[in-house]
């Protein structure tokens, strides 16, 4: 594994194991990843808040293998979910000329807008209410989307998540999800801004330009190594 990756891992088994409430269950776990490394057990336990257990067999190195790592390697856009977020006032032609494209190279594209039914004679698949990051490969903006008339805590929790009258505070929680997960991120046109609002603006794996398939392109292009891995070093 990576350094990325090792991180990833800690970070996955620290989660699970936290949620678990058998304490047996996770000191047993435990003496497993004790038999596999030590720095993984060492760094699991330290999250766990419960002692290091000694190996009970004899560790070995390894030959790495890179066919278990994903980083370094491109693959396929086939089936990958592209969230575009639409702005009834925005590029909508657009949006079009993006969506037939991505639906032409085999990916899924949703509209994301601030009501449900159509925007400009297209179907919006989620609303600001509705969407979450972890649906989407890849997020594009297309438009800078004021708060829309449900943006009110009392209505939606995630209206209330950042203190913004320009840009739907949404949105701008959409970006910075994606932008934690180590998604691509694109914006063209008046959808820049929103980079600037969710201060993701001139990061690795963001692009920006001024036509959608200029965009479309450069996100294609970083989207093929599935995850922004310079994003966050280890």
């Amino acid at each position: 594994m990576s350094p990325v990756e090792q991180e990833h891992i800690i970070r996955a088994y620290t989660f699970e194991l936290g949620k678990c409430y058998e304490q047996a269950i996770k000191e047993r776990q435990l003496l497993c990843l004790a038999n596999i490394d030590p720095r993984l057990c060492s760094e699991v336990a330290t999250g766990l808040g419960l002692p290091v257990p000694e190996p009970t067999l004899e560790l070995v190195d390894s030959e790495p293998s890179p066919a278990l790592s994903q980083v370094g390697e491109a693959w396929p856009p086939d089936g990958r979910m592209v969230g575009i977020v639409v702005d009834p006032d925005g590029d909508l032609a657009g949006v079009a000329e993006v969506r037939t494209a991505i639906f032409g190279a085999g990916m899924v594209p949703l509209l994301i807008g601030p009501h449900g039914g159509e925007v400009g004679g297209m179907a919006v698949q989620r609303t600001f209410a509705t969407a979450r990051s972890v649906e989407f490969d890849v997020v594009l903006v297309a438009g800078c989307p004021v708060p829309a008339p449900d943006a009110l805590p009392a209505r939606d929790a995630k209206a209330g998540a950042a203190d913004t009258t320009v840009v739907d505070p949404r949105v701008v929680l959409l970006l910075e999800e994606a932008y934690r997960h180590c998604k691509v991120i694109g914006a063209w046109g008046a959808g820049t801004t929103v980079l600037d609002a969710a201060g993701v603006a001139g990061t690795p794996g963001v692009e920006r330009g001024g036509s959608a398939t200029e965009v479309l392109d450069g996100v294609q292009e970083q989207m093929a190594f599935h995850r922004v891995w310079e994003r966050f070093t280890a």
